[in-house]
Order: structure tokens, then C-alpha cells, then sequence
């Protein structure tokens, strides 16, 4: 599945309404850490079909990110029936983010 752009606008449809698990991957083009992260997410995204998979611009979606208390990038957020169920902060191997999913 294609990774989705998500917006302030398209959040409550995407992530809050959506039938299957959400990670949220919150990252900047100028952040180097999200630069590494980026291929990783892309892979779980098209390997993965039961979890949606959103990416967050911070500098684009400021209010996202502040709403969630993200400090620093990258991070992840994994939401099911519309629940924050976990979050990791920082760079992490694709071993990490699958295990982030359980």
C-alpha cells in the first residue's frame, strides 16, 4: 500500500476513522535521522498491507505535531480504532518499526 500524505485536514478520515492500525511516521526534509528513516517506512508501507501507513510534515502540519507533544523528529505513531497505542522517538532499524506494529 502507498504511503499517504497526511494533513490536518484528512487526519480524522485517515487515522481517527480508519478500520486498520495507523503508523504516522512525523519528519522534516532538513531532519538527516528522518532522511534514514524515510526508505524504511516506504518498505513497511508496501510489505505490510494490514497497516496504513501516513506520513507527517512537521514544518507543513505544525498543529499535528503539536497536538501529539512531538518534540523531536522523527517519530513514529501507531494508532489503532483512532487510540494512541505507541510511539517511538528517533531513527530505527526496519526491525524497530516492525516491532513497533507487535
Amino acid at each position: 500500500m502507498a504511503v499517504i500524505t497526511i494533513t490536518k485536514e484528512n487526519f480524522e478520515a485517515e487515522v481517527l476513522k480508519s478500520a486498520q492500525p495507523v503508523l504516522l511516521d512525523f519528519w522534516a526534509a532538513w531532519c538527516g535521522p528522518c532522511r534514514m528513516l524515510s526508505p524504511i517506512v516506504d518498505e513497511v508501507a508496501e510489505e505490510r498491507t494490514d497497516v496504513k501507513v501516513g506520513k507527517v510534515n512537521v514544518d507543513e502540519q505544525p498543529d499535528l505535531a503539536a497536538e501529539f507533544g512531538v518534540m523531536s523528529i522523527p517519530t513514529l505513531l501507531l494508532f489503532e480504532n483512532g487510540k494512541l497505542v505507541r510511539q517511538a522517538v528517533g531513527a530505527r532499524p526496519k526491525s524497530g518499526v516492525l516491532e513497533l506494529l507487535g
